[in-house]
């Protein structure tokens, strides 16, 4: 009777981790689609805009266009490179300060390649460690969550501006 409470007892607990380590192998796979698609859309809504509308604002105060394509883009390469990986951001100080549509577009691509090789090279085992933030303590899970979040919220802000300009935003593409 004991032998088959511990046999139990470990189907159990093998059961659990086998399920966690699908779900986080599913994480990280939606993660990646969500980045794949978000890139594809974004770099839609850029390459729609012309090079004029990109230093357009809605008010003074506000990024312009092309301000919130590299804000979104710059944010989306510290989450990545600081937290999820030990590589080099792929915005440098001169690519912040970027205006044309041409340059800015190049940024914004290769930002979201960045963040997906991060993602694809990413040990799901390390989901769950705790990474120091400016807002206090967080896993690497939340950050991932932060990363689609906060480009979610500024591309929300830029398809305001493109009405705003007289365009009509591309279809939504989700996850």
């Amino acid at each position: 009777m004991k032998s088959l409470l511990i046999f139990f007892i470990l189907s159990t607990c093998c059961s659990a981790a086998c399920s966690s380590q699908g779900h986080d192998s599913l994480f990280i796979a939606s993660a990646i689609q969500q980045l794949e698609n978000s890139r594809d859309y974004t770099l839609k809504i850029a390459d729609m805009v012309d090079g004029d509308h990109y230093g357009f604002r809605p008010t003074p105060e506000a990024m312009s266009f092309g301000e919130q394509l590299i804000h979104l883009s710059y944010n989306l390469g510290w989450l990545s490179s600081s937290y999820l990986s030990s590589g080099e951001h792929p915005i440098n100080e001169d690519d912040k300060r970027l205006q044309d549509k041409d340059s800015i577009r190049v940024v914004v691509a290769r930002t979201y390649d960045h963040a997906i090789a991060v993602m694809q090279n990413f040990d799901r085992r390390n989901l769950g460690d705790t990474v120091k933030f400016f807002a206090g303590p967080m896993t690497k899970m939340q950050i991932i969550n932060l990363m689609s979040d906060h480009q979610t919220h500024h591309r929300g802000q830029v398809l305001v501006y493109l009405r705003l300009c007289g365009y009509t935003p591309p279809r939504y593409v989700g996850w």
